[in-house]
């Protein structure tokens, strides 16, 4: 069998030789350094040399500011980077992230021309994290300019401070979006007039899971966000007949996505992937590809999955008093009642008080009656015990799992290896056993006797000998 499959690897393609590749590449990055004296990203260095030592295809850039680097140091640049890239044709990697710099116009230029690429020498990127960046108001809208041209599946922008003028140039870019599916915008300084334009991005693109914690959208902001939403979703509900069952299906295939949010500063893939070389069924190779991209556009329209609005300032304190309080919770609750798409909110940090917390509870219920995918929410404890613990049950996974029935296992050969703490066993079916006997000294120095039978990565206990 490992030949067979040995075989098979070896016709996909030849093995990408990646250990020469990123030296190479990690000599160019260095050159157009020095050549634009600017600094040298350790980070992204540190990565490249981890890269090589492990033989691994290295997906993820990171740029990241020096901290306490002294002024002396000239700065962290993204242009050689994106030099390097083009330079090299590196078509490996996936994901660029920036932390923490000043982008100049010259770079934003650069990257969006390099997300524009098109045909053969399309950009590869399917993530781009600007992270507590600094961007002038040309910067943004260029890069506006170049996301309905892109390849990102992802967008996250959190903690760069926006103006109006400045977020419309961003949303402008995400109208009509059939590909980003992921959208960050955590502290970024939205209120609630940027509610009105995010929901129509959510209903008009293929947005499916929104990240807007730490702004101030308020009741008015958060409610122009649902509203598309939530009447789409009661339409489907109430359109659906009676007798048939809902439509338990989340959004299609191509718009499932990982969660992000991944931790690690460099995620890398093992070297043997091939690259598609020449065979005799080309065309068949060429009607699939051609399918593939077909695949990644994806029909607009409201896929909303997961949704986290925390500490956005939604309550009664508002403008809006308490009737903007109300009319959020009757759109939110209609959203939790009919979405079969839906399965993640977090209202995490603002006081929606005990009427809100009580209608969000009939809304988990009323999705359970009509058998609707588990829906987890988060809200603010600041409600009564009852009402909060019940929308925990409510919205938490059940713990009953289906389990297989297992391999029994034939006692009637058992090889035995003894060693002082005890038994190894092994069945004729491969399981292994281990049984230790213990002498507990109780308080009354009575001495009790314990069998421990570990079996299936489980412990077993039992007062008398086990019989084999």
């Amino acid at each position: 069998m490992p030949r067979e499959k040995e075989g098979k690897q070896k016709t996909k393609g030849i093995p990408v030789p990646i250990v020469p590749i990123l030296q190479k590449f990690l000599k160019t990055y260095e050159q157009h350094c020095a050549q634009m004296q600017t600094f040298v990203c350790p980070a992204l260095k540190q990565d490249l040399k981890t890269s090589i030592s492990s033989e691994r295809i290295l997906r993820k850039f990171m740029l990241v500011r020096p901290e306490d680097s002294p002024p002396s140091i000239p700065p962290i640049s993204l242009e050689p980077l994106l030099m390097t890239i083009q330079d090299e044709c590196y078509m490996l990697g996936k994901e660029i992230c920036i932390w923490s710099l000043q982008l100049s116009n010259p770079e934003i230029a650069r990257l969006a021309s390099l997300l524009e690429l098109r045909g053969c020498a399309a950009c590869p990127f399917t993530s781009l994290e600007l992270i507590d960046c600094r961007m002038d108001l040309w910067s943004l809208g260029r890069l506006g300019r170049a996301l309905p041209c892109s390849c990102l599946r992802s967008l996250v922008l959190d903690y760069c401070r926006f103006g109006n003028e400045e977020i419309e140039n961003i949303f402008s870019g995400l109208e009509n979006n059939q590909r980003l599916q992921v959208l960050s915008l955590r502290y970024c300084g939205l209120g609630p007039q940027s509610g009105p334009r995010l929901g129509a991005i959510i209903y008009q693109s293929s947005v499916c899971e929104l990240h807007l914690d730490g702004n101030c959208l308020q009741c008015s902001g958060a409610l122009a966000l649902l509203r598309p939403a939530a009447e789409y979703a009661e339409k489907q509900g109430r359109d659906q007949p009676a007798t048939s069952p809902p439509d338990l299906g989340s959004p299609p295939q191509q718009l499932q996505v990982k969660q992000r949010g991944s931790s690690t500063l460099n995620q890398t893939t093992k070297s043997p992937g091939a690259l598609p070389g020449k065979t005799p069924a080309g065309k068949e190779r060429r009607k699939k590809g051609i399918k593939k991209k077909i695949k990644d556009l994806t029909e607009a329209g409201p896929w909303l999955v997961k949704l986290y609005l925390a500490d956005n300032g939604i309550d009664g304190k508002g403008k809006e008093g308490e009737n903007g309080l109300l009319e959020f919770t009757q759109i939110l609750t209609c959203l939790i009642t009919y979405s079969a798409h839906l399965r993640e909110i977090d209202l995490g940090n603002n006081v929606l008080g005990e009427m809100a917390a009580a209608d969000i509870l009939e809304a988990l219920r009323a999705r359970k009656t009509g058998k609707l995918p588990v829906l987890k929410i988060i809200i603010t404890p600041q409600v009564s015990s009852d009402i909060f613990r019940s929308v925990w049950k409510n919205s938490k996974k059940s713990s009953i799992t289906h389990k297989k029935k297992k391999e029994v296992c034939s006692w009637m050969s058992v090889s035995a290896s003894y060693s002082h703490q005890g038994i190894r066993l092994k069945t004729e079916c491969g399981c292994h056993l281990s049984l230790w006997m213990l002498s507990i000294t109780m308080a009354n120095r009575t001495c009790v006797k314990r069998y421990c039978l570990f079996y299936n990565n489980s412990f077993h206990w039992n007062q008398a000998p086990f019989k084999f």
